[in-house]
């Protein structure tokens, strides 16, 4: 691995996530209490014992930059993790046009003498990953390129890339959301094939790309140089197939896209149970040496007073009040919850600083709530940004089942799900249902 260095792909827009990337970018979304979204594909470096990381990034960035600067490297033994934001240059005026142009124009720090292979990842999925297994069948097969795939069911299919495998498992073509019968039957793999390399099928017949791509150092190079495709998924990965040796490396734990606000509230609030596919909970479905990094924080433990939680995650440094009842939630870092507060299948980002007693009274004055949740208010399927004002006796109820809405004030509905943003204030008695 000390050939190999990691480009993590975090310069989107995350257009279908707003208003969660309304005021950062995309990897910076908070995810599971105290982490965000780039602390996946970190972490999973990290663990396989790849510590040479670039992070690009571009829109909306500050916060993932006061996040990775927060974040420390000592374990890594001489690894680090760098940011490389896009920027203009004597050669170079223009922002990042997609994630292959992303890359090329930071050519000079995969030129490296020492550096063999470059691994692409993504900055927005959710997954545990040894890329030591990935480096392995790159080189076992000798392939200019290696792409990690999942196995999905026919209903999966129709949204994502879907490759066409020979019997040594080169792919040999790529077909991006088939709809058609005819189509799928084209790219369809034999669950005997899948399952005689230790993975049991159970009727995924599809393997899926995972957008987490190992290129030789010069077939990435000469892919990028010699054109002008600015997007790994769409240009570069069906190009290289044509001309390049592109094997397939099969996964088949927990992976999940993080693409809509959908996706997004599902796979959080997927973590608060018991059998969780992505269990954040040290030991857990055989990854107690798997550990999660994030920033580091000096917080106090959480106090409950007579609260009743069930299926829950809370995170450090909050305050749950008397009689609060929350189920099947996520309470991120420095909450405070008021008494009587009902919060059932929420995400509670909570805060990223605690207010002062003069804030407080200041605020007070000009009728502004706290930042918290205020005594008696009720939320349910709604996620709450962090640093929200929010008073007592507050309902943010979707009673009326609206799907998409327009954007309000206090954020917006998507997906079905109530989306309050950042730094939102909703005073008491408000009243959404």
């Amino acid at each position: 691995m000390k050939n190999v260095i990691a480009l993590i792909l975090g310069g989107g827009r995350g257009t279908r996530l707003y208003p969660l990337t309304k005021f950062r970018a995309k990897p910076a979304v908070p995810i599971g209490g105290k982490y965000r979204l780039i602390d996946i594909p970190l972490s999973n470096c990290i663990n396989s014992g790849l510590d040479q990381i670039y992070v690009l990034t571009q829109f909306n960035s500050a916060s993932l930059h006061n996040h990775l600067h927060s974040f420390h490297f000592d374990y890594l033994h001489g690894g680090f993790a760098e940011i490389l934001a896009a920027q203009q240059t004597t050669d170079q005026a223009k922002w990042y046009q997609g994630t292959a142009d992303a890359v090329r124009q930071n050519f000079s720090y995969i030129q490296q003498r020492h550096i063999e292979h470059v691994l692409i990842l993504s900055g927005d999925q959710l997954y545990r990953m040894n890329f030591c297994n990935m480096l392995e069948t790159h080189l076992k097969a000798a392939a200019d390129v290696t792409i990690s795939a999942v196995p999905v069911v026919k209903e999966q299919a129709s949204s994502l890339g879907i490759m066409r495998l020979d019997d040594t498992g080169r792919v040999i073509g790529f077909l991006e959301k088939p709809q058609t019968d005819q189509e799928l039957s084209h790219v369809r793999t034999d669950s005997e094939w899948i399952g005689c390399r230790g993975i049991h099928a159970g009727g995924r017949e599809y393997l899926a790309s995972m957008g987490i791509y190992l290129f030789k150092k010069q077939v990435l190079l000469d892919a990028l140089e010699k054109t002008d495709y600015a997007d790994f998924g769409k240009e570069v990965f069906p190009a290289v197939i044509r001309t390049q040796k592109v094997q397939v490396h099969l996964f088949d734990g927990y992976w999940e896209d993080i693409g809509t606000i959908k996706a997004f509230f599902e796979a959080n609030l997927a973590m608060t149970g018991a059998n969780s596919p992505f269990s954040l909970v040290s030991g857990s479905k055989g990854h107690a040496d798997w550990t999660t990094y994030t920033e580091p924080r000096f917080l106090p433990p959480t106090r409950m007073d007579g609260a009743m939680v069930r299926e829950s995650l809370v995170a450090d440094g909050c305050t749950i009040g008397n009689g609060a009842v929350i189920e099947n939630s996520i309470i991120g870092l420095r909450c405070q919850i008021g008494k009587g507060v009902k919060i059932r299948h929420s995400i509670i980002m909570g805060a990223d600083y605690y207010e002062t007693e003069a804030e407080i009274q200041e605020q007070s004055r000009r009728g502004i709530p706290p930042i918290g949740i205020g005594e008696n208010s009720e939320i349910d399927h709604a996620i709450i940004d962090k640093d929200c004002h929010i008073g007592r006796r507050v309902k943010i109820l979707n009673t009326g089942g609206v799907v998409d809405g327009e954007e309000k004030p206090y954020g917006m509905i998507r997906d079905g799900v109530i989306c309050v943003q950042k730094k939102a204030v909703i005073p008491d008695g408000w009243t959404l249902e």
